[in-house]
């Protein structure tokens, strides 16, 4: 029986944020221009490291990277979104749903894990300065990008092959904008309890190992800061972690509360999901270089190097 409505349900209806279409209007405004804004502002990061040499170090290639994860991650969830506040019928079929799953989850893990591998950077630029060159060498810098990625689709790979088993019944509709794991789960009329384990096992193991190495590397990093005599010097080493801390607490308080909440539809679960899918990706290249000097000066640097080739083709 489970099989024959599993065989019969092609479809689930997303929620989203309200049925109202006086509110949905302006949503799809304010998400939209989200959207556009994190595309912007993540591409010009990118662009910036990529063609400045003055950027061309570990700190700045990770952060390239996590820019990129950044469009990515947005791009997974936000377009559906968009989609769903214009349409009547705001439904996701069960591949396209699965799909979203499996690249809600591996993004999340690529985010955790870079977040980690960052921390580790600082580590070494502050506690061992003379050594961070050949620590933080362009092999292991590659290796450590390459291993997020890999680590974090087999972790989600693994996650979404136990979902494949899942028959749904009768019931189609997720509370949610997006489809995630734990909101398959009440839809399922099969047993989920070895899904549920295998994706709290993924949410500890990802949430303890890389919050263990972004807690060990920061209790190394403040002992090395509070040994600095100077005042300046213990500012300036200070500064250059505050937006590294600022992006871990945004991203890892509303994850881990997300994943290991129970699922009810409640509005917490929307804000959480907004808050690391959708307002990390945007605010994530402010808080790194609102105070950045480098990348400020890097960004004056292109601009007046455009100007010259706008005034260039004008004299032409």
């Amino acid at each position: 029986m489970a099989s024959a409505n599993h065989s019969r349900i092609t479809e689930f209806i997303l929620l989203g944020l309200s049925a109202d279409p006086y509110v949905q209007a302006p949503l799809f405004v304010l998400f939209l221009m989200i959207y556009l804004l994190t595309l912007l502002g993540n591409l010009l990061i990118i662009l910036l490291i990529h063609t400045d040499a003055n950027l061309h170090t570990p700190m700045y290639f990770f952060l390239s990277h996590l820019s990129f994860q950044d469009l990515f991650y947005s791009t997974v969830t936000v377009p559906k979104l968009l989609e769903n506040l214009l349409s009547q019928r705001k439904t996701i079929s069960v591949e396209a749903c699965l799909a979203q799953v499996f690249f809600v989850f591996a993004t999340t893990g690529i985010e955790a894990c870079l977040l980690s591998v960052m921390a580790y950077d600082r580590y070494a630029a502050i506690c061992h300065p003379l050594l961070y060159g050949q620590v933080m060498s362009k092999q292991l810098c590659e290796r450590l990008v390459w291993g997020s990625w890999v680590v974090a689709f087999l972790d989600a790979l693994m996650n979404i092959l136990l979902a494949l088993n899942m028959d749904f019944c009768e019931a189609q509709t997720i509370h949610h904008y997006s489809c995630e794991l734990p909101s398959l789960f009440p839809l399922s009329c099969s047993d989920v309890s070895t899904n549920s384990a295998m994706l709290l096992c993924s949410a500890l193991l990802h949430a303890i190992g890389t919050c263990l190495l972004i807690f060990f590397s920061y209790v190394r990093i403040v002992s090395t800061i509070l040994s600095i005599s100077s005042t300046t010097g213990r500012s300036k080493a200070f500064s250059t972690c505050s937006s590294h801390l600022t992006a871990v607490i945004l991203f890892y308080g509303s994850a881990i509360l997300r994943y290991l909440m129970p699922t009810s539809g409640s509005p917490l679960e929307l804000i959480l999901s907004i808050q690391y899918s959708v307002i990390t990706p945007l605010v994530n290249p402010l808080i790194y270089n609102w105070k950045n000097k480098e990348v400020k000066a890097a960004l004056r640097r292109m601009m007046i190097k455009y100007l010259r080739c706008l005034s260039t083709r004008d004299i032409t």
